[in-house]
């Protein structure tokens, strides 16, 4: 059961366009949400399907004719892939600024790419005082009067329900985390497709499959005995890069990675008004290399979740190019250090194909920890 289970969460985190199609053909339309946060809520309640758009691992031709060399991967080839029709038959794309780099993919986005609305979703440095949550809920009825355009229909009571439906999908994740950490047979390749297979399906339906899948591991005993370890950065979901953590005998027990945990750790408040209660959902959300906090909370989050899980150590996976990513290593390097904890550090991006140089970095950091 757990092996049928595991294999449908495979199916649909590497074929995504499949589960676009099938949607589809339901008669469902399609959005797709950039990273690292996008108002899904909104976006659910007004009658589409929120896709993920977090790019893929592809060469990059045509988007080169827009992006310098030195930008980000991840926006690179979502705008390859939507140049090439990989996304063709959506509706819109949210496209959130809290970087530099997203700030042009939304641009070059309108020129590049036809047929794909481009909205975008600015949201404030300052995100906590109230002038920020109310900058906040306004830059939500923004995306919703853009959304209205390509025929969303905004309702307040809805819009409560897709909340619930969200939290009750974050209190899933939260739990198939922490039950995973007791599990190290469940290996970072199909830990990686519980989470990324939630990018392309209606949140009540990834709920349930979770849910079922809590429920069958929970009757389970731990098969195997590895070296336990947190993962942090902004993507994990490379093949190469999980099966060298599997073949190295290493067990993820927490992850502090954008497209994973971070995405769930945050749940929309009780509130009478549906979407100033999402607005200050966004307030309270922390621990993120995009989400600005002069005090860099991350950190501590990080060396804390460690003991809490008895991890050994932290690879950090750091995408290339992503400025905030780089201004937090150094931190969070000494603070591991400090506490006793082992450190790796590996460069990816989406067109490497070539792995032997991280290999060798996380099998030193393997030999460290059995020290």
């Amino acid at each position: 059961m757990l092996d049928e289970m595991l294999k449908k969460f495979h199916e649909v985190a590497t074929s995504p366009r499949a589960q676009m199609d099938k949607y589809m053909k339901e008669g469902k339309e399609i959005v797709l949400t950039a990273p690292v946060y996008t108002p899904e809520e909104i976006v659910h309640s007004m009658g589409f399907v929120p896709m993920g758009a977090w790019g893929a691992d592809i060469k990059i031709n045509r988007a080169k004719e827009y992006c310098p060399a030195f930008l980000c991967s991840v926006v690179q080839s979502i705008l390859e892939l939507g140049i090439n029709g990989t996304y063709k038959g959506a509706k819109a794309i949210i496209i959130p600024s809290l970087c530099d780099t997203l700030k042009s993919l939304g641009e070059n986005w309108k020129y590049a790419v036809d047929g794909i609305l481009f909205i975008p979703m600015t949201y404030p440095q300052n995100r906590k005082p109230d002038f920020g949550i109310r900058y906040t809920k306004a830059g939500y009825e923004r995306v919703i009067r853009d959304l209205e355009k390509v025929g969303g229909k905004f309702d307040e009571a809805k819009l409560a329900k897709s909340n619930k439906i969200y939290n009750e999908h974050n209190q899933a994740m939260r739990k198939v985390d922490a039950l995973i950490a007791k599990h190290p047979e469940i290996t970072a390749a199909q830990r990686s497709d519980i989470f990324k297979s939630a990018y392309f399906m209606l949140k009540e339906e990834h709920t349930k499959m979770v849910n079922d899948f809590i429920a069958e591991l929970e009757k389970e005993t731990p098969e195997a005995d590895k070296l336990n370890i947190i993962t942090s950065g902004i993507l994990t979901d490379a093949p190469q890069l999980n099966e060298i953590i599997d073949d190295l005998g290493l067990h993820i027990v927490a992850d502090d990675v954008a497209a994973q945990s971070r995405q769930y750790r945050t749940d929309v408040p009780e509130d009478s008004d549906a979407l100033e209660a999402l607005a200050r959902k966004f307030a309270n959300m922390d621990n993120c290399s995009v989400l600005y906090n002069v005090e860099k909370p991350r950190v501590q989050w990080i060396v804390d979740t460690a003991k809490e899980r008895g991890a050994k150590g932290v690879i950090v996976v750091m995408t290339k190019f992503c400025d905030p990513e780089e201004f937090d290593y150094v931190p969070i390097k000494k603070a591991c250090e400090g506490a006793g904890l082992a450190v790796a550090l590996v460069e990816v991006d989406r067109q490497m194909d070539r792995f032997e140089q991280v290999r060798t970095n996380i099998e030193t950091f393997r030999d460290m920890l059995m020290m």
